[in-house]
């Protein structure tokens, strides 16, 4: 049997995973106002187990990095969605701050290879020019599960509870399983189901270290030798909490500043993520457009990053401005996300446009890990600086975004493959 664009079943197949995997993590922050008052926990505990949850998705950014490029894309999104569905499940049995850390270690450290395992399979499946579009496909799986899990999240919350709601979405990716075994079966030049003519697109389409199978990975100290390298991590480093900001205290922003419980922030809460999703699209589309349009790899990502980086400042702008409603503010940092995800799906794709085979994944990872350290950072700021207003928070990451978009300019002269 052969399918005519396998490759697009591939990036669909990781998207659907994408959308599980923020349908998992998001739980929390939808029902920690039920949570927190069955179990007597407050916004302080909350960020801790919030950065529990970030400091074990940082490491296991590069640790699953890693792993993928050891036991390939195939069986590493297995063990990864297998140890955050388990995780998910085991949220139920949480009695308080310490087993909901645990628990938290768990689901990151799982849930930390949906993003280096994708930048690695799309590194695999993809010639260069659709690269940012299937990470835009990808990434626009983060958006869509954003924009489920509020109302599903608030449905199953309402009739059946917090416990109950966790084992029911920690299911979802240990049935995601089977059909990824039972599609994904091997690499493009292995592959039983792929057409002659889509193996010969995909391979003509990539640089020669692309198709060197057995290429031996770089140590990360020769990868971090070359200065471009450094783009990767800079820019992540500041646009990340941009963010994480909103999926992990937007639900908290609702309840403190207009007073929702879970059901009203699952009703709202979905809103700005439609703006994320139509971001990713949009990223990946222009940005490959560009290249077809005789633009250089080069240009492109740098031209996509800017504008996408200006459309997140005028928004972040805006919601110290004008959001002084919570319909006004949903739909301003609808605005903020689009300019993110347009943003994020070229930068995240500079890891496969610098390397490739085993080195792409361990890069991938360690700008996750990079982006993450900042986060880390604000989650502890987040609630001391709330409790007076959110105002400077807003401002600060509206000063990461500059500082992201220029690390590309500074630290990649130019983005082309590195020998």
């Amino acid at each position: 049997m052969k399918v005519k664009g396998l490759r697009w079943w591939i990036i669909s197949l990781i998207g659907i995973a994408t959308v599980i995997n923020y349908i998992d993590r998001s739980a929390l922050s939808i029902m920690w106002p039920s949570i927190s008052e069955d179990l007597g926990m407050d916004k302080n505990d909350y960020a801790l187990i919030l950065n529990v949850f970030m400091v074990a998705y940082a490491i296991g950014q590069s640790l699953s990095g890693k792993m993928f490029d050891k036991i390939g894309t195939r069986f590493g999104f297995v063990v990864s969605i297998t140890v955050w569905g388990l995780a998910t499940m085991m949220h139920a049995m949480a009695k308080g701050i310490f087993s909901f850390s645990a628990f938290r270690v768990i689901l990151g450290l799982g849930e930390a290879g949906n993003w280096p395992g994708a930048v690695k399979s799309n590194a695999e499946w993809f010639p260069v020019k659709e690269r940012a579009m299937a990470q835009g496909i990808f990434n626009s799986g983060a958006a869509l599960g954003s924009v489920v899990a509020p109302p599903l999240i608030a449905i199953l919350w309402i009739a059946y509870g917090w416990k109950v709601t966790f084992i029911l979405i920690g299911v979802l990716g240990l049935i995601w399983i089977i059909p990824w075994l039972l599609i994904n079966k091997a690499k493009p030049n292995g592959h039983p189901w792929i057409t002659e003519e889509e193996k010969a697109y995909i391979k003509n389409g990539q640089s020669e270290a692309d198709n060197a199978e057995d290429s031996k990975g770089l140590s990360m100290r020769e990868i971090l030798s070359h200065r471009a390298s450094w783009a990767v991590l800079i820019s992540r480093f500041f646009i990340e909490p941009i963010w994480w900001l909103f999926v992990g205290w937007m639900p908290i922003y609702l309840a403190d500043v207009y007073g929702f419980n879970v059901k009203e922030i699952g009703f709202f809460a979905w809103v700005p993520y439609v703006g994320a999703a139509l971001g990713s699209l949009s990223g990946g589309y222009f940005a490959g457009r560009l290249m077809l349009g005789g633009a250089s790899v080069d240009q492109a990502r740098k031209r996509t990053i800017l504008i996408g980086g200006i459309i997140m400042f005028v928004g972040l702008i805006m919601t110290i401005l004008f959001a002084d409603t919570a319909l006004k503010f949903v739909l301003i940092v609808a605005l903020v996300l689009y300019g993110f995800q347009f943003v994020i799906s070229n930068i995240q794709t500079l890891a496969s446009d610098l390397f490739s085979g085993k080195s792409c994944g361990s890069l991938a990872g360690l700008g996750g890990t990079f982006g993450l350290f900042s986060v880390f950072i604000m989650n502890f700021l987040v609630p001391v600086i709330s409790d007076y207003s959110y105002t400077p928070v807003f401002i600060m990451i509206a000063v990461f975004v500059p500082l992201g978009v220029g690390a590309v300019y500074w630290f990649a002269k130019e983005i082309k493959p590195i020998q």
